[in-house]
Formats: structure tokens, sequence, C-alpha cells
């Protein structure tokens, strides 16, 4: 199976950069693959940088009309089931035993 041109120039890049990462480390032997994948990661992220410095897409509007923002209703909905700071002071806690001093 023949590989396109660009699969290829891939490879090439990734066994270039492999072996400068090779080199800079004073060319130990026996970690071909740990280069490799090093390299492979490398490229991988500079070839897709643009994907961490895109705008991020816009969501539609969750607010009402005064500016305040809209409560998803399964947050209404479930309002009540989890204690919230003003059931803190609910329980009373057990009185503690005077210890007796002879």
């Amino acid at each position: 199976m023949a590989s396109s041109g660009s699969e290829a120039d891939l490879e090439n890049r990734i066994r270039q950069r492999a072996r400068l990462l090779w080199v800079d480390e004073g060319r130990p032997e026996g970690r071909e693959i740990e280069y490799r994948e090093k390299a492979r990661e490398l490229i991988a992220i500079e070839d897709n940088q643009h994907a961490a410095t895109a705008p991020r897409p816009r969501r539609p509007q969750s607010h009402a009309p005064g500016g305040e923002p809209v409560e998803p209703l399964e947050a209404i909905e479930n309002q009540g089931e989890f204690p919230g700071l003003t059931d803190q002071g609910e329980q009373s806690m057990a009185p503690k035993r005077r210890r007796d001093r002879h």
C-alpha cells in the first residue's frame, strides 16, 4: 500500500525531529521508539496549535432581558435536594460530657 505525499512528509519530519532529539541527548543507544514518539508528539502540537488559540464558539444567550442569568430548568427542579448554607444549624450537637475532677 503506497502512502500519500503528506503521510510521507509527516514521517520524514518525525524521523528528522527524532534524530535531532537523539543527537541533543548525546546519542544514547536503544531508545529509538522513545525519540520517535516524542518527535511525533511535538510535531502534532506544532501542527495543531491553531486549535488551542481558536476563539470559543458563541453559545446561545442565557440571560433574561433585564440582564439576569437564567437558571437551567434542572437547577430549579433540584432546588432543595441538597443542603444549603441555611441548613447548617438545624441539627443540634449532643452536649459534651463533663469530666469529674477527683
